[in-house]
This record gives C-alpha cells, structure tokens and sequence, in this order.
C-alpha cells in the first residue's frame, strides 16, 4: 500500500488488543498522532482508552447493520464508520472484514503493516523483536507473512 495522509485512521480491535498486550499500544499515537474506533471496538477492547484514540460512532446504523449480515459488529461498525469517513485508513485484521473493505475501496492495513510502517518511519529500529513478541500472544503470524515482512521492513 503507497502511504499517503489519511484523513480518519479507524482502528479495529485486534490491532489495540495485540499492540497493548506488547506494550507497543503507543506505535499508532507516535505513527499517527490520534486515531479513532467505535464503541463496540471500545467494549471489545476492554480497557481505557488513552486520549489520543477517539470513540465515534457510524450515524447510518441501517448500513453497519447490513454489514454485520458478512462481518462481526466491531469490524462491521469500523467498515460503517470509514465509509462515512474523508480518506479513511481502516487498521483490520480479519479476512472477511479485510475483503469486505477492498470491495468497499476503502484504505486498509493491518497490525503487522503497522508496525512495518513504524520501521519505515524509524519509529522502531527492527520488527523482528516485535514479531517474536506477538508471537508469544494468541495472535497467528504465518511463516509466508512473517517472511513479507521482514523483507517489507528490509530485515
């Protein structure tokens, strides 16, 4: 993906949940400053939020409800939001939700190109300390994905 600026950076849950349990929550503040979810996100997170993420709602509750027929309801309600969002950036994990976003045409990276962009920027000088801690969470990393991002990261 050629990164641009976007306007809204919606963030889905996994993405908060993978980088707080590695104590990397504050890459997406220092990559870009403050972003925004939804409060079924928030709910699905389970903590506080620090400030610089926003809680915002989709208004059109019809559309998140059609979504929610092919996607759970916090990627369903993050797809809502960025559809109603100027030059939205979704951070998605799921397959489904990913698919879903592609054919919707809007903007969308995951936790691993988070923390490939956070490399890129000089954020963080290596990703391979980062992919050997989520890899010690419940979050899967096939061995294809993790070679595209080492090479990504130019490691």
């Amino acid at each position: 993906m050629k990164w641009i600026m976007f306007e809204t950076v919606i963030s889905d849950t996994s993405c908060l949940i993978v980088l707080s349990k590695i104590g990397q929550l504050d890459l997406l503040n220092k990559i870009f400053g403050h972003i925004v979810t939804t409060s079924e996100i928030a709910e699905e997170f389970g903590e506080n939020l620090p400030d610089w993420i926003g809680v915002v709602d989709p208004e059109d509750s019809h559309k998140k409800r059609l979504l929610e027929i092919h996607i759970d309801k916090g990627e369903a309600s993050a797809v809502a939001l960025a559809l109603e969002s100027e030059n939205p950036l979704l951070i998605v994990d799921d397959f489904k939700a990913r698919k879903m976003a592609r054919m919707l045409n809007i903007g969308y990276t995951g936790t691993i190109g988070i923390i490939i962009l956070a490399k890129n920027k000089g954020i963080i000088d290596s990703i391979k300390p980062v992919l050997e801690k989520i890899k010690e969470t419940n979050f899967r990393i096939s061995p294809e994905l993790e070679l595209q991002a080492l090479l990504l990261a130019k490691e």
